[in-house]
């Protein structure tokens, strides 16, 4: 499920929110009643709602709706998906993308479930590290699989606007399960996501 229209914010929680917002609005000295920001609070709330979806969606059913039986045993990889998400300290965005693979053992899943599980977890209040595990590991627990490995790689907008204020770092987090702790089957994977296959 994703927010698209109106009625799919709930009514109650958007109206609890523009609430705290215009608060905030007005103790950062700002006017709530000026043209450019009477609907500033409304569109938070809606937004905020929007960018937290995540915690009302469950990857492990995302995989399940779409679970096959199929005696394949090589690597599937799905890289470079766009994530968004919300550090939890300062509640800034960090973006960047998402690569996963995993080895089958009799299950595979479509492979735009891969891309929602990502969806799932990034749009939560987050830290980097958790998201990369929790990625992990609810492939792993749904399709039982030989093997799973994550990289992200992200900007952090806390780091780019504010403290240090360096605009071209880059984290990278990776997390590796089963087949893919051997050194020679993470290598096959950190090589391919980093080739140039197109």
């Amino acid at each position: 499920m994703a927010f698209k229209r109106k009625e799919e914010y709930d009514e109650q929680a958007t109206q609890n929110l523009m609430h705290h917002y215009e608060g905030i609005l007005n103790l950062i000295g700002e006017d709530t009643e000026r043209e450019g920001l009477i609907k500033t609070p409304e569109r938070k709330a809606k937004a905020i709602q929007y960018l937290t979806q995540g915690y009302n969606l469950d990857a492990h059913a995302i995989i399940n709706s779409a679970k096959f039986h199929e005696e394949v045993s090589e690597m599937i990889i799905v890289k470079d998906i766009e994530l968004y998400s919300l550090c939890e300290h300062h509640i800034l965005p960090f973006f960047g993308k998402a690569h996963i693979a995993y080895i089958p053992n009799g299950w595979i899943t479509g492979l735009s479930k891969i891309a929602r599980v990502v969806d799932v977890f990034s749009r939560r209040l987050q830290v980097q590290e958790r998201l990369t595990v929790q990625i992990m590991n609810a492939i792993k627990e749904t399709l039982n699989p030989l093997g799973v490995a994550v990289v992200i790689e992200a900007k952090h907008m806390c780091m780019m606007m504010r403290g240090v204020q360096k605009q071209n770092s880059i984290t990278t987090t990776s997390a590796f399960d089963g087949e893919f702790q051997k050194n020679s089957t993470r290598s096959e994977f950190l090589k391919l996501i980093s080739a140039d296959l197109y």
